[in-house]
């Protein structure tokens, strides 16, 4: 078998390989093409502290414990990974970037990569979405005369000292990225498609099951997963709502074009900018399967379970209904419990 990723999902599928008596090396291999452990949460922005992260669940069968909630979230998640790979063993081999995943054969997968081709009869792709930022086209965008710069960049609000801001995006990258700029920026204006959600009162086990089922729908019908605030709604906690006392989260309509010095609407108004931050969300990594034709014409990949519909060989975990820390726990032991399934039915020599 081969895992592609090393984030919460690829480590919680490796960690169930493990359990089910696959030995790395032998069994499987963890490719992951990160410098380090950790994930996309060792690209996180600084100014995201650990006590700021909401539901980051602990790895199965090691918890993290005692972080400091102001250390940053991305020193404190890249420890515990790599602590959690070397507690059990999982020899993850890094950088190695995956380029293609083809058909091999006598029914093996060949898994293209940096480091030369691996063979494998099953593959967990857990690849997540940080790789593949999401970048908006608007007419005017190539002679805006400022920044432009997605979340994946985002340095922290220093950064954005003096100058008039324009964020763009509903989710809470957009809320968080607003509320540290205001006190810096000279303006902000924050632009979405849509009139915000915000929830109140605790994201409970029965919110979280319905959130989970919207997005199961979708990718039962080979649609692309939605984002996750699309299901969730915003959480209404005390920083959000002085935000949005304080002016700094007074959400205007998407603008109709980009100016060389700002942004225009149909009917009139204009805002100067200096930069435009795209907090617009990513998009699934995984066009190192298109080799293996699993889209469907809705434009993602139509699942059973945790594998595609199909090509009962490949499982996708953190995608879609799985992609939260505590969904890709769970998909990983399902994804490896189906992948037994799959091998018990074919000749080892296959």
């Amino acid at each position: 078998m081969v895992v592609i990723g090393a984030g919460q999902a690829g480590l919680a599928g490796a960690y169930h390989l493990r359990r089910s008596g696959f030995e790395p090396d032998r069994g499987f291999v963890v490719l992951d093409h990160s410098p380090g452990p950790g994930g996309a949460w060792q690209f996180r922005w600084p100014s995201l502290t650990y006590g700021r992260v909401h539901g980051m669940h602990a790895l199965p069968g090691l918890e993290l414990t005692d972080a400091d909630p102001a250390r940053s979230s991305a020193e404190v998640i890249s420890d515990y990974f790599d602590r959690y790979e070397r507690a059990f063993d999982l020899r993850v081999r890094r950088p190695v970037d995956v380029r293609a995943v083809r058909e091999g054969s006598g029914g093996r997968l060949l898994v293209e990569t940096s480091e030369g081709v691996w063979t494998a009869r099953a593959l967990i792709n857990a690849t997540g979405t940080w790789d593949r930022p999401f970048w908006p086209r608007y007419p005017g965008q190539e002679t805006f005369r400022g920044r432009q710069l997605h979340t994946a960049q985002y340095p922290g609000p220093e950064a954005f000292a003096g100058l008039r801001v324009v964020v763009v995006g509903g989710g809470a990258s957009g809320t968080q990225h607003l509320l540290e700029i205001a006190p810096y920026a000279a303006a902000t204006t924050w632009v979405t498609r849509r009139p915000p959600v915000f929830r109140e009162g605790p994201f409970d086990e029965n919110a979280g099951r319905a959130a989970v089922a919207l997005v199961e729908e979708r990718v039962r019908r080979g649609l692309p997963p939605g984002s996750v605030v699309s299901v969730t709604g915003l959480p209404l906690g005390d920083a959000v709502r002085r935000g949005i006392e304080d002016g700094v989260l007074d959400r205007q309509p998407m603008f109709d074009h980009i100016t060389p010095a700002g942004v225009d609407w149909k009917d009139g108004r204009h805002v100067d900018a200096d930069v435009i931050l795209w907090a617009t969300g990513f998009r699934a990594a995984i066009d190192h399967l298109a080799p293996l034709r699993l889209r469907e014409p809705g434009g993602g990949i139509r699942m059973e379970g945790t594998h595609a519909a199909a090509d009962p060989r490949i499982h996708l975990v953190g995608y879609g209904p799985s992609a939260s820390t505590i969904g890709a726990n769970r998909a990983g032991r399902a994804a490896v419990r189906d992948i037994r399934r799959l091998l018990a039915r074919e000749p080892a020599a296959a």
